[in-house]
């Protein structure tokens, strides 16, 4: 479906959409008034199907695509997010280079948990793999919530490849950060660690456990045995 435009891929997505869905998504994103995604507007469609309409459209053109994720509607951002994904996989190392670059130069509109977490590791982590990570630790430094959060969850990348070095910087660069969707990132990408080497996890721990969020450290050692986690938690280990 190359010859598409975003108009009509709106089209589609309005047909699909579900008022219900629509208005639980609005509560689930937390679109009200001083909440994280104030104003975001919503569908109503289930994920699967996005990702089943990024199957249909992964021919879109770049151009189409970033006006697709320029849309108020959340779940056309997402579609975008997942058509670009698959682009980034496909692509040249130019194709790569060009992608990387429309994502951080429109990262307003990756503005919210589920649009960094679906996207940020498969194309800013995949990019700068090999490459310097300057830009990870820009973003960690960024006074954007969601900035903040695609600097530490792009390390899922790295740390399928079991790179933790970043992961672990950022993480302790994110330590003292206010927001809970950060911690909750952090958390979830320290327990990531943890699965492929646990030693490292419990020497980051070891230095930071007692001044970690709490919701950053419940998430961390989520697979630890209870009488570990308690000790944990009490500041005991």
């Amino acid at each position: 479906m190359s010859s598409a435009t975003a108009k009509d891929i709106h089209i589609v997505l309005k047909k699909l959409g579900n008022d219900l869905i629509a208005e639980h998504s609005q509560r689930f994103f937390k679109t009200g008034k001083g909440e994280y995604a104030e104003g975001d507007k919503f569908l109503g469609i289930r994920v699967p199907v996005l990702r089943k309409q990024a199957q249909n459209y992964k021919d879109l053109s770049i151009k189409e695509t970033l006006l697709l994720l320029k849309s108020s509607f959340h779940e056309a951002r997402l579609l975008a997010l997942f058509i670009l994904t698959k682009k980034f996989a496909e692509s040249s190392d130019k194709q790569k280079s060009e992608i990387y670059n429309l994502y951080l130069q429109n990262m307003q509109h990756i503005n919210n948990w589920d649009l960094v977490d679906s996207s940020a590791p498969y194309i800013v982590g995949a990019y700068l793999e090999k490459r310097d990570k300057a830009m990870l630790y820009k973003l960690a430094a960024s006074k954007r919530l969601w900035e903040r959060r695609i600097a530490i969850v792009a390390t899922f990348y790295l740390i399928r490849k079991n790179n933790f070095t970043d992961t672990l910087a950022i993480a302790e660069l994110l330590l003292k950060d206010k927001e809970d969707l950060i911690h909750k990132a952090v958390g979830w990408m320290l327990r990531e660690v943890g699965k492929r080497d646990l030693e490292i996890l419990k020497s980051f721990l070891k230095r930071y456990y007692t001044e970690m969020p709490r919701t950053m450290l419940l998430i961390a050692i989520e697979r630890f045995p209870e009488k570990e986690r308690r000790a944990y938690l009490s500041g005991s280990v």
